[in-house]
């Protein structure tokens, strides 16, 4: 018993004894932690929130999260965050006040917040006062910068980061114009220059701001979204804070304008805010199809994890389930990130200065100018700032890194509102207001009973094809309007995806029934607000796109020139030398004379019949036998193998020649041809006559500034009649010699006067024929793909271009123009001939004249070296080659000695026959002797074998 009662003991002494082991264990534990809190320097960092918003809640949550898990992961640092939390009560004054009590009472390091750019903007100056940094996760507006403020720093991403997205998502649904709504605050104002210089690059028009505060009652809100419902535009952009913004798409949904046909879009600050402001279901249903862009937070470990303790966190406090880990914010992870970055930051520093009041901060008295509206100025500060500048760590937002002061951009992405809940858009097409998928047209003609007023051009009565107008008998009010023009704009607006309503109205003076100004006036009506179109025979030309849009051209058009046509060219008596021009006459007449020279010198010392006779009969030989070729009826033999080849070529080109002359002048003979009596445009101007123009239209100003014509000789006419009877009368009669106008009233002009007159020099183009619209109006382009399914389809424009312009059928084509060209032949058409057949002629000479002196030199050279050359060269080419003289004279000789030898030795001739026959026989061997007269140093053995034939038929 005594045992047992022991071994209860010795259990008993050794459980007390493990128990006091425990509890000294844990004292020593708890010993050591108070120690290490101990040493560790406490760094104060105030805190200034609207701690009445969700923002402010959230962001409050997020920093106490974020200090914990950051001293728990670091618990070697030796220094350690304490914040100092303010209530800014969303008021600039009130953040200012606590700003100052957090600096000059509770002496901070840095201040966190406030938290909107409103605020930050009076606590940044403060901040530079006291060197300590000010750092913002939620003052966004891109107005405040680190190089303006230096001490300013921005852990969230700049507004202006966010217009590339949402230029992007307006250039892919092609919304020509886009109303921004925005919050009239710094926030909201800031973003604005940012969104309209991007909207520019794509030519996207910002046609109206709706500006809100903050405080605007409902009713205010309301009205204001009436104001948008009457406008054209459909597409809207919303840059508000939450807590505006949510009241907005309540009133929008109300109004109707959450339906089928709108677009909204949110910026990263609304959209960022989405869940937490739309607790009610009154509110989350009234965005339903909006799109909203906001920075994309990369998944991570860490963010995970945070998500899973966030959720906890939330059922203790809250009690109640989350829904959705949409909440986790983005404001609230920059929170989250900002503390874990100062944590760093102080640290680093903290080894160079200690933290402490003494010898952080000195106060000065009232003399010295360091002390600025009670603001201390903090030694620390400026080094603090810069180990934050420097801080780089991965967040859970993403990569924590600061650049020019700011957090370096991220990707956005883009979120799309769909039964009350956000989805993220990839691949998938987005729902629109209205439950639909289909993209709005963002431009619709509101349905108010608004009508487009559309401006329509009064025409004169000679030029009401375009344009017609039936005036009611009993007043004066227009009846009826028609005309090419307003035919083809009628079936455009068949085509049109939606109903436009509309009224035509005559632009024209109410006591005359006449246009009341010049096309540029009436189109100018559309800048002035007076009209909401331009429906007519309005011209697409540069100048008057400053201040309104065209349409794509219905009908092509062009400036042309009418002159009078010249009398009848087969009534001249010297048509018959128009085929060719002068210079062609003459270098033709040339080109015979010359080949008749050509064919002179190679012949004539070979060839009796270029060479006989004097001088006078040579030449006409020459010149009958090159003009004969002109007809092919030349007779002369040629004996020089290098005249051949000379003809052979230029009788080739007489045959060119002379087949061009008869074709054009059959043609002239033949063919009814209409010639201007002014050419082109320069003659015009250099006889300084006087031109006419369509009244009105901009032709007058095109006469002036390109054509150079001076505006005292340019006269206004409205009809064709007043056309015609200018031109008949022409300048020398107070008329004009040339009319320009586009080419449809050309075409109208000529059809009643198609034999009188004729359209010279070319078309000076121009965009043809549009409607025109306000600038940036959405309806231009809805307009411009209808026109071409009009124009392109001819079952619909044939029909009206044969009512309203039938006379094309009936004259000659009037859209043909005079070429400018001279009708007649010149010599640059044959000039290669002239070239070919003067070169071969230049050459055969040439070679003939090179052997000529090579074969006749050396006589030349011996027999008279004292006379000059050039003398003795031209007496010597002058005379007959000896080969041929000759010859020549051999045939002579025979014929002439056989006659007289027959009639001598006749039986029936008297001796006193014989004796005469002999004599004159010997009287003609005398005479060819002197005839032939040559030196006899030249021809020595030619004249005694002559002499000696003849001596022998004369013995015979």
């Amino acid at each position: 018993m005594v045992n047992k009662n022991m071994r209860y003991d010795l259990i008993f002494f050794i459980i007390i004894f493990l128990d006091l082991i425990s509890l000294y264990g844990k004292s020593l534990v708890i010993e050591a932690k108070r120690t290490t809190i101990a040493s560790k320097q406490m760094v104060r960092i105030g805190v200034i929130l609207d701690l009445d918003s969700p923002i402010g809640k959230m962001a409050r949550s997020y920093m106490s999260m974020a200090l914990s898990d950051f001293y728990a992961r670091n618990a070697t640092y030796r220094t350690k965050l304490t914040l100092s939390v303010k209530n800014s009560s969303k008021d600039a004054v009130a953040a200012a006040s606590a700003a100052l009590e957090l600096m000059n009472n509770e002496e901070v390091q840095a201040i966190i917040g406030p938290q909107n750019s409103n605020q930050a903007k009076f606590v940044i100056n403060l901040g530079e006062k006291a060197q300590i940094p000010i750092i913002s996760f939620s003052a966004t507006s891109p107005s405040l910068s680190q190089t303006q403020r230096p001490f300013f720093i921005r852990t969230g991403l700049n507004d202006s980061s966010q217009v590339e997205t949402i230029k992007s998502i307006v250039e892919t649904y092609g919304w020509r114009e886009v109303v921004l709504i925005y919050e009239d605050t710094e926030y909201g104002n800031g973003l604005i220059p940012y969104v309209t210089d991007a909207f520019q690059q794509i030519d996207t028009r910002v046609p109206y701001r709706s500006v809100m505060s903050p405080s605007w009652s409902p009713y205010q809100i309301l009205k204001e979204l009436t104001t948008l419902m009457k406008m054209e535009t459909r597409v809207f952009l919303v840059h508000m804070t939450a807590s505006l913004g949510s009241k907005v798409f309540v009133h929008a949904k109300e109004a109707g304008m959450m339906s089928k046909g709108y677009a909204w879009i949110t910026t990263a600050g609304l959209s960022t805010l989405l869940h937490p402001e739309m607790e009610e279901a009154k509110v989350t249903g009234s965005m339903e199809g909006v799109l909203g862009v906001r920075p994309h937070v990369p998944p991570s470990k860490d963010l995970e994890d945070f998500k899973l303790r966030w959720k906890r966190r939330k059922l203790l406090n809250i009690g109640k389930t989350i829904q959705s880990t949409s909440e986790i914010n983005m404001f609230g992870l920059w929170a989250y990130d900002t503390i874990w970055a100062l944590a760093k930051a102080v640290e680093l520093v903290g080894p160079e200065v200690n933290f402490s009041s003494d010898v952080l901060k000195h106060k000065t008295n009232s003399k010295n100018t360091d002390e600025m509206f009670g603001v201390t100025v903090s030694k620390a500060g400026p080094r603090l700032l810069q180990a934050l500048l420097r801080t780089s760590f991965q967040g859970l937002s993403g990569k924590f890194q600061l650049i020019n002061g700011h957090l370096q951009p991220a990707a956005y992405e883009i979120i799309n509102v769909v039964r009350k809940k956000e989805t993220v858009i990839s691949n998938a097409a987005p729902i629109w207001p209205g439950n639909t998928s289909t993209p709005p047209k963002g431009w619709v003609i509101p349905v108010t009973g608004k009508k487009l007023k559309i401006g329509v051009p009064v025409a004169s009565d000679d030029f009401n094809e375009f344009v017609n107008i039936d005036w009611s008998r009993h007043d004066d009010d227009p009846q009826r309007f028609s005309g090419f023009s307003i035919d083809v704009f009628l079936e455009v607006l068949k085509r049109m995806p939606f109903a436009v309503l509309y009224e035509f109205i005559p632009y024209m003076n109410s006591s005359t029934k006449k246009a009341n100004g010049t096309y540029d006036e009436l189109l100018y009506q559309i800048e002035l607000k007076q009209f909401d179109a331009v429906v007519g025979d309005t011209t697409i030309i540069g100048n008057r796109t400053s201040y309104v849009d065209f349409t794509l051209p219905y009908s092509a058009t062009g400036v042309q020139m009418v002159v009078k046509v010249k009398d009848n060219e087969r009534k001249n008596i010297w048509i018959f030398l128009k085929p060719l021009s002068w210079d062609l006459w003459l270098t033709s007449a040339g080109a015979f004379i010359f080949t008749g020279i050509v064919v002179w010198i190679l012949e004539h010392r070979i060839n009796t019949e270029f060479g006989d006779g004097s001088r006078k009969q040579q030449l006409a030989t020459t010149l009958w036998f090159s003009f004969s070729t002109l007809v092919f009826a030349h007779k002369e033999k040629v004996q020089s193998n290098w005249t051949r080849f000379v003809l052979i070529i230029w009788i080739f080109v007489v045959l060119i020649l002379t087949q061009s002359y008869t074709a054009s002048l059959a043609s002239l003979l033949t063919v009814d041809k209409l010639q201007p009596a002014i050419v082109d445009v320069n003659a015009l101007r250099q006889t300084g006559d006087y031109v006419g123009y369509h009244k009105d239209s901009f032709v007058k100003d095109l006469l002036i500034s390109q054509f150079k014509f001076e505006k005292k000789k340019l006269k206004a006419y409205s009809s064709s009649e007043e056309f015609h009877q200018a031109l008949s009368n022409g300048s020398k009669n107070g008329g004009v010699d040339a009319i320009f106008d586009e080419s449809p009233y050309i075409k109208v002009f000529l059809a009643k006067y198609c034999s009188k007159y004729i359209v010279v020099g070319p078309t000076y183009r121009t965009d043809g024929f549009g409607f025109a619209f306000p600038r940036g109006s959405p309806l231009v382009a809805h307009i411009s793909r209808a026109i071409l399914n009009v124009t392109q389809n001819y079952g619909i424009m044939e029909p009206m271009q044969h009512k309203y312009f039938p006379y094309e059928t009936k004259c000659q084509d009037p859209s043909s123009t005079f070429s400018l060209d001279n009708p007649s032949l010149n010599v640059y058409s044959f000039g290669g001939l002239f070239i070919i057949t003067g070169v071969i002629s230049i050459s055969s000479c040439l070679i003939f004249m090179v052997h000529f002196l090579y074969n006749h030199w050396p006589a030349l050279s011996s027999v008279h070296p004292e006379a000059p050359v050039l003398s003795m060269i031209a007496k010597h080419f002058d005379r007959k080659d000896s080969s041929v003289l000759a010859i020549e004279l051999t045939n002579q000789a025979t014929h002439v000695n056989s006659v007289s030898v027959t009639e001598a030795r006749g039986d029936d001739a008297s001796p006193y026959d014989r004796n005469n026959l002999l004599s004159h026989a010997v009287s003609f061997d005398q005479g060819i002797s002197d005839n032939v007269a040559l030196d006899e140093e030249d021809d020595e053995i030619l004249l005694r074998s002559m002499d000696s034939g003849w001596f022998i038929y004369g013995c015979a």
